[in-house]
């Protein structure tokens, strides 16, 4: 076992004219088992805490489908309520209340580092609604900025917050200086977000 990522090649079988060479990613992590008061922890591949699924390899698809899936049960009642000849007024409350609140839930943490796919998978979720309730919904990721802009806002008003330290106005006094950010996961992060919103 390597205990780093290591990079071999091998000549391949010959099929066409010439030799070809394939390359294999040989990627082993000899871990070492962490222990609490004794006993061995598990290592898991997703962990729900807090209603978040988190997946060992920092993506949030595995949250993502999770969600699209609880919010497309959802749309069952939306269109039982549709077909009752609920007015769209009622419609657009049950949506925000059964539906969008599945669709966002913990949106801060998450929606900036998802990938195009599922962001696509959750709009497809509000266009469904949308012609149940036959209204114009706002887009996930005019939500994602408001809810930005409110979470910030409060720990904003809350100085003993952690985070109350990465907003800092510059000397104009009306924008917050930008946080540096080396890495797309960072910059994508809630906090750079909030900043730039």
């Amino acid at each position: 076992m390597c205990h780093s990522v290591s990079l071999q090649l091998y000549r391949a079988h010959r099929t066409l004219p010439g030799e070809r060479i394939q390359e294999q990613l040989c990627q082993h992590r000899d871990y070492k088992p962490i222990f609490i008061n004794g006993a061995p922890v598990e290592r898991v591949q997703s962990f729900k805490y807090l209603g978040v699924h988190i997946s060992s390899d920092l993506t949030w698809a595995a949250h993502i489908q999770v969600q699209t899936k609880k919010a497309r049960q959802r749309l069952y009642h939306l269109r039982q309520l549709r077909k009752f000849r609920v007015s769209p007024k009622i419609l657009r409350i049950f949506y925000t209340g059964a539906v969008e609140s599945i669709l966002t839930q913990n949106m801060t943490a998450w929606f900036g580092n998802s990938c195009v796919k599922d962001q696509k998978a959750l709009q497809r979720v509000i266009r469904t609604a949308e012609r149940c309730c036959r209204i114009a919904l706002p887009p996930l990721q005019d939500t994602y900025t408001r809810r930005c802009r409110t979470r910030a806002t409060q720990i904003l008003k809350d100085p003993s917050h952690p985070g109350n330290k990465l907003f800092q106005l510059l000397q104009s006094g009306r924008r917050f200086r930008i946080i540096r950010a080396r890495t797309e996961r960072l910059k994508k992060s809630f906090y750079p977000q909030a900043i730039r919103a």
